[in-house]
């Protein structure tokens, strides 16, 4: 494998279509202001480099970057790449990843606006994210020890897997379907609306009017915490720990809880006949 190191790289698409090589600490800015500075790379290794300008990563593929920084500068720093893996990576370029096949991200820090749109097979571990509609459209998704917070997260996502994370996150899976939560906090506003197959295991929910309009909903051995006017037309089997502030006009299922303040039967649209069963 060919190794660049200690250069700085200021022009337009300064290592284009570059193969095979270790680009071990380099810089990618000047007042040149070049774009693209590796795109189209292929079979490359990135360690210990810093990147201020923008699209540095187009159309690559198998590519690893290993503790590198993509400053707020690099705008839209991964697109369109497959099978990449980020480790130890700082990213604060808006819109960071879109449109990525195969992309595993471990003990990495991006804070940006629009991460992982409309990508697939992603694999994120102990890592911390700040973004809103993160993973937009985005499907085969495993997810273990993430610190989320931003809104409007994993909409419309397809086939996801979270296990012992934290999301802050206002309007969370939205029209979202096989998604799969184990051992998380979910802190946020209308929790899972529309979604089709959610279902939360061991998790504590915190906000008001979460799990309205789902379908196949199932919750075991959750906490409600601060959660009112809960499971409005939903399709439920639920377990849950503790007491709920209100639920009000499930559609179908079972919701078991320890106690409820309030359930709310009136003003229903559609025929609401969820059994809810006080367990002593």
């Amino acid at each position: 494998m060919k190794i660049i190191t200690n250069e700085t790289f200021p022009q337009e698409r300064a290592l284009y279509n570059l193969k095979d090589t270790l680009v071990l600490d380099c810089k990618f800015e000047g007042i040149e202001d070049g774009e693209s500075a590796l795109k189209e790379c292929r079979d490359i290794e990135v360690d210990r480099c810093t990147f201020a300008l923008r699209y540095p990563l187009w159309h690559a593929s198998n590519y690893k970057i290993r503790n590198s920084t993509f400053l707020s500068t690099s705008r839209a720093p991964l697109w369109y790449c497959q099978n990449g893996e980020l480790l130890g990576v700082s990213i604060k370029g808006v819109k960071a990843i879109r449109e990525c096949h195969s992309i595993n991200i471990v003990n990495s820090n991006i804070d940006s606006e629009e991460v992982g749109w409309k990508s697939s097979d992603i694999k994120i571990s102990n890592s911390k994210i700040t973004s809103f509609y993160f993973l937009f459209d985005s499907h085969d998704i495993e997810i273990d020890n993430l610190d989320f917070k931003g809104k409007y997260s994993f909409q419309y996502c397809h086939n996801v897997v979270i296990k012992n994370s934290n999301l802050d996150t206002k309007d969370a899976f939205w029209h979202s379907k096989n998604v799969v939560v184990t051992n998380s906090v979910i802190k946020g506003e209308y929790l899972g609306w529309f979604s089709e197959g959610l279902t939360l295991i061991n998790c504590k929910i915190i906000g008001t009017q979460p799990l309205c309009y789902c379908k196949n909903l199932k919750l075991v051995d959750c906490e409600l915490i601060n959660c009112d006017l809960s499971f409005e037309y939903s399709e439920v089997e639920a377990s849950i720990k503790g007491h709920i502030d209100s639920i009000k006009n499930p559609k179908s299922g079972h919701i078991t809880v320890n106690s409820v303040g309030q359930i709310i039967k009136e003003d229903s649209i559609m025929e609401s006949n969820a059994e809810i069963i006080i367990k002593k």
